[in-house]
Formats: structure tokens, C-alpha cells, sequence
């Protein structure tokens, strides 16, 4: 086991150090990859649970980069325990799979990642007759109404995917806890360095470790933390049985990323907060969505429980029509048109008219919008990367 860095020590400390120690035969001060898939048995293996996740058997069961992660992102989420999955939708899949059984009910987010929609609103709900309810979960009064007797779980996201919605996770959590429902937060928006759940009363916390955690936009994975007694369950049923096992390669690169963590994370808010409030400005801007701006409907939430900055993400969009959309992403030479987020360099992705899900979102966004997420390049460099391709965009009108 490595050495312990408890509450004791801060988090950039525990970021640098927890999971990691001297290499036992080589004296490198990194804790190798470990690429078997099998490892060596006792004596007498015939009485071993082969479904196992104790000890090391077999990969799929648990490999020791993967053990050093998990250790890593328990203590940095302030969790009893944590499973390191192959992905963010792993986890999130993962937990409702251990979680859930025919006739329970989840309330969850009406603003979450397009997967968790899917899988609540019609995989889990259409396989396994689990039902659900899409409620606006920053309406404490709403989530209340919609609590049944079979109300199993809430799951909420916040800062939302894709407008940024808040939602208040310390009055669910006493929601939640007052009618014997479980609460879960998926975090991938504000990574541990910004909001811990845990601390405000949620049951589990689920991350995207391919986003911020990682930071590199080079490795898959995902993250659940929480008490041990259901990750036990997640384990067994999860990683085990439906073999969502990450890869040692992937569990290494993640604990390498998240070592930059704190530092990587207070320059992603320090750009985005100045690029928000700069695009705030802007004549050719319709919007800006982002949870550090004074005037964003969720502002007053966002700074009670989002306790170092306001994350890297934001969404804006433009008085322009569709084509307009398109062409001013075609003239960004900095900021890179891609999916994912948290990544060292800036992504954006224009999210069209036509998204199912647009009924959920604020009127604003129902024209069509960016997504953005702010890299670590120089600040002043993005702004200067958006303004001239808004005034291309000004100069193909005036042609």
C-alpha cells in the first residue's frame, strides 16, 4: 500500500502524493504500469472466489493501477471508497445497474449528459421497468413532488451538460435523506478541485475522469466514490460481472493528469470567468451561459457550493442563423471544433436546433449554441481567437 495523506494534508499535497509511493524493487519513484492481465495464484487456489475484487487475480477484477487511482480520487472527493471504471458513462451505467432493480424510481436532472438520457429515459426504463421522472432539480419544491414511495435514487448533474444548469446539492441531499432515497452527483463539470459532493451530503459522486481528472485529452475513464458498502455492489456486478474493467495504461495516464489538477483547474476558471464576462459584452453575442457570471440564474448556488472557481466550461450563442454558427467554428484557428471537455487545449461544438432534448433547455439555447470548453492556452490569445472570427463573420455580411 502506499503512504496515507489524509484531511490533514491539503489537496494539491494529497493530489501530488496519495497513491503513489517508492517502487518496491527498482526504487522508481512512480509506481510502474502494470500491464499483466493475471496474476499469480496462492498454493492452493481451489477455495478462491473466482468474481473476486479483493487482492489481485485477474484484471477484470481489479489491477493495481487501477487500486492506486481509486485511492488517489477518494481521498480528493473526501469519499470512503472509490471504483475506477473504462469511462464516464461506465461509471455512470455501473451504479444504476448495482443500484436499481424493476419497480424503483429515479428522479434525475432535466439538463445531464445525452447518456444518462438515454440510459434513465429509455434503456433502463424500457429493459428493466425501472421508472423515471425528468425533473428541473434546481426546484427543490418540484423534486419534491415528484418523490414516490418506490423513489430509489436522485441522480442530478451540476453544473449541467450542456447549459450549465445548478442545482443545489446540499438541499437535496437533506431532500433525499428525509424520505430514505440515495443521491448521486455527477461532478465531470467542476472536478473535486471546484465542488465536492460528498461534503454537502450526496451519497455518490460520479466523474468523467476522461474530462478534468485526466486533463490530457489522451486517456478513458470513469469514476464512482462513495461508501464502500455499495461500491462492494458495483464491484461485484459492475466491474466483474459486466466487465467494465479500465485498462492499467489508461488508470497510469489518469493518475499522471491528475497530479496538475489544482493548477490546471485555476487557470481553466480564471480564462473562462474572463472570457464570459468579455463575450457578455460582445453585440454579436445572443447569450452567455457560465455559473461565475453575477447574472446567470444559477449564480447564487454555484458560489455557496463550488468553493475554488466556477470550472472551464460555459455555452454562448450568437445572433446569427444556423450556416453563421458553423462558419464562425470554420474561422477559430486557437480553439479546436471537438466533443469532450477539460482537455489542455480549448474545444468547441455547436449544438444545432434539432437536439431532442431542446424542450428541456432555457429558451435562449433553442436556436442553436456553443459549447466551450476553455483550455490552458493564454487568455488574452482565446478572446483574440473569438473576436476575429466574429469579425470575419461581420466581413462575409458586409460583402
Amino acid at each position: 500500500m502506499s503512504r496515507k495523506y489524509g484531511d490533514e494534508y491539503g489537496f494539491a499535497t494529497r493530489a501530488v502524493h496519495t497513491g503513489n509511493d517508492v517502487d518496491a524493487e527498482t526504487g522508481a519513484i512512480r509506481r510502474p504500469i502494470t500491464m499483466a492481465n493475471s496474476y499469480e495464484l496462492p498454493f492452493d487456489p481451489s477455495t478462491m472466489n473466482w468474481s473476486s475484487a479483493e487482492g489481485n487475480l485477474y484484471t477484470r477484477n481489479g489491477g493495481a493501477n487501477q487500486k492506486y487511482l481509486q485511492e488517489k480520487l477518494a481521498s480528493l472527493e473526501g469519499g470512503e471508497d472509490c471504483v475506477v471504471l473504462a469511462s464516464g458513462v461506465a461509471a455512470l451505467s455501473g451504479l444504476f445497474f448495482a443500484l436499481l432493480q424493476s419497480g424503483d424510481h429515479v428522479i434525475f436532472s432535466s439538463v445531464t449528459y445525452i447518456a444518462v438520457y438515454r440510459l434513465l429515459n429509455e434503456l433502463f426504463n424500457n429493459k428493466f421497468n425501472v421508472e423515471t421522472t425528468i425533473i428541473d432539480t434546481s426546484d427543490i419544491e418540484k423534486v419534491r413532488a415528484a418523490i414516490r414511495p418506490e423513489t430509489k435514487l436522485i441522480h442530478i448533474e451540476t453544473p449541467g451538460n450542456p447549459t450549465l444548469h445548478i442545482s443545489d446539492i446540499k438541499a437535496l441531499a437533506e431532500l433525499a435523506h428525509e424520505n430514505n432515497i440515495l443521491l448521486s452527483v455527477d461532478n465531470t463539470f467542476a472536478s473535486p478541485y471546484n465542488q465536492r459532493p460528498i461534503e454537502l451530503g450526496a451519497d455518490f459522486v460520479v466523474e468523467s475522469l476522461t474530462k478534468y481528472i485526466n486533463g490530457h485529452g489522451d486517456a478513458m475513464g470513469g469514476a464512482i466514490i462513495g461508501k464502500r458498502e455499495y461500491l462492494d455492489i458495483v464491484r461485484a456486478q459492475s466491474q466483474v460481472n459486466l466487465g467494465a474493467a479500465i485498462s492499467p495504461f489508461n488508470a497510469w495516464l489518469i493518475m499522471r493528469g491528475a497530479v496538475t489538477l489544482p493548477l490546471r483547474m485555476q487557470q481553466h476558471n480564471h480564462s473562462a470567468l474572463a472570457i464570459a464576462a468579455w463575450l457578455e459584452q460582445q453585440p454579436e453575442v445572443s447569450f452567455v451561459a457560465y455559473p461565475g457570471l453575477p447574472d446567470f440564474w444559477g449564480h447564487e448556488v454555484a458560489a455557496r457550493q463550488m468553493v475554488n472557481g466556477y470550472g472551464g466550461v460555459m455555452a454562448f450563442g450568437l445572433k446569427a442563423d444556423h450556416d453563421t454558427h458553423n462558419r464562425f467554428v470554420s474561422y477559430l484557428r486557437v480553439i479546436t471544433s471537438a466533443v469532450s471537455l477539460g482537455h489542455d487545449e480549448s474545444l468547441i461544438v455547436f449544438l444545432g436546433e434539432d437536439d431532442e432534448r431542446q424542450y428541456l433547455y432555457p429558451e435562449e439555447f433553442h436556436n442553436g449554441f456553443f459549447r466551450f470548453s476553455v483550455g490552458l492556452e493564454d487568455t488574452g490569445d482565446l478572446i483574440n481567437d473569438i473576436r476575429q472570427a466574429l469579425d470575419r463573420i461581420k466581413a462575409d455580411t458586409e460583402d
